[in-house]
C-alpha cells in the first residue's frame, strides 16, 4: 500500500504457483504483474502449455471474483 501510495507499481514473483497465486492476489491487492515463468514451465512439462495457461488464468480470475 505504501508503494502504491507513492505511485510505484508493485510486481511479485518468486515462489508463486498454481497452489498459492489466487490467495496471494486476494491478500495483496494492486499487483500489476506476477513473474511466474519458472512455475509455469514446470507445470507445463507435466500438464502441457494449454492446460497450464488455463490454470493460471483461472487463478487470476478467481482472485478478482
Amino acid at each position: 500500500r505504501v508503494a502504491q501510495a507513492a505511485g510505484l507499481g508493485v510486481n511479485a514473483g518468486h515462489d508463486l504457483n498454481r497452489d498459492n497465486l489466487t490467495l496471494f492476489l486476494q491478500q495483496v491487492t494492486g499487483i500489476q504483474e506476477v513473474s511466474i515463468g519458472h512455475a509455469l514451465i514446470g507445470d507445463a512439462l507435466e500438464l502441457g502449455y494449454d492446460a497450464t495457461v488455463k490454470h493460471y488464468l483461472r487463478c487470476i480470475h478467481d482472485a478478482s471474483a
